[in-house]
């Protein structure tokens, strides 16, 4: 038996669709706010399931001709994500809520599919991990940190470019000016988003495991650095040239290019990997 997967399956799609819609509603709406709330981390997370759909839609033409092996173990996987998910809204704890939706995806797809379909797509439905805000108290206490780890890197590289600085706190102390690195600045935001990015680059790469995950894991290096340069560089502008020139327009540029620069070099590492 084949499992057809032509536009006779739309309906009975489209309505186990809106059940799971149904199901999530407060918790897709949680998320949701997360992801557009101001200086949100997240900002990204609209984008993310976006990006599985697009990459499960990529192998439809392998999918159609797996043979459906239905498995009973989908049926146990797909109990644990609801009881989760249940166990979640009383709590009303939506980050374990969110999660929880991998196992019930992947449930389903396991108990009507069988293992040889949920492994052609187990990718897709992981990388919806990215788009799960953390708990807010999770974020502060990791900002912090991540901001006073940044403040510590940039000072260190602005006295070896010989521009006195020293580090207090949150604040970067120069001879004319001072920066401060706030939780926006921090690199939580960056971090999180070249994670998702290295874990796409992994997943293209035709590579064994280990380079893959070799990929995936100098994102987090990568990302720390790009906004560490991206301080030293608005705390040069800060020094030399006046506060009023890192602020609105300037403050995103520098992000941005710094983004591009990261993404580069992610690239570059992959070329080299290969």
């Amino acid at each position: 038996m084949r499992r057809s997967w032509g536009a006779d399956n739309l309906p009975k799609i489209g309505i186990l669709f809106l059940l799971f819609i149904l199901a999530y509603l407060s918790t897709l709406q949680w998320m949701w706010e997360r992801w557009f709330e101001y200086g949100s981390y997240y900002s990204h997370g609209i984008l993310v399931p976006l990006i599985s759909i697009v990459l499960i839609w990529q192998q439809r033409g392998v999918l159609k001709n797996i043979k459906a092996v239905p498995s009973g173990k989908g049926l146990w996987l797909f109990a644990l994500g609801i009881a989760l998910h249940l166990i979640s809204q009383l709590l009303q704890v939506y980050f374990t809520s969110g999660f929880s939706m991998i196992l019930v995806i992947s449930g389903f797809v396991l108990g009507v599919w069988g293992k040889d379909v949920l492994k052609k797509i187990l990718f897709p439905i992981i990388f919806l991990v990215f788009m799960v805000p953390l708990p807010l108290e999770i974020v502060v206490n990791v900002s912090f940190e991540l901001k006073l780890m940044s403040a510590a890197m940039a000072t260190a590289v602005l006295n070896v470019l010989n521009i006195p600085a020293f580090q207090q706190g949150s604040y970067i102390r120069m001879d004319h000016a001072s920066v401060v690195v706030e939780d926006v600045c921090s690199g939580l935001r960056s971090l999180i988003s070249f994670m998702a990015l290295g874990a796409l680059f992994a997943y293209w790469m035709k590579s064994g495991t280990i380079k893959r995950l070799s990929i995936f894991f100098s994102s987090i290096p990568i990302a720390l650095i790009a906004n560490m340069f991206r301080i030293v560089i608005l705390a040069i502008i800060t020094e030399f040239l006046g506060a009023q020139y890192i602020t609105g327009f300037v403050h995103q540029l520098f992000g941005l290019l710094v983004f591009a620069v990261a993404f580069l070099l992610l690239a570059q590492i992959e070329r080299i990997l290969k």
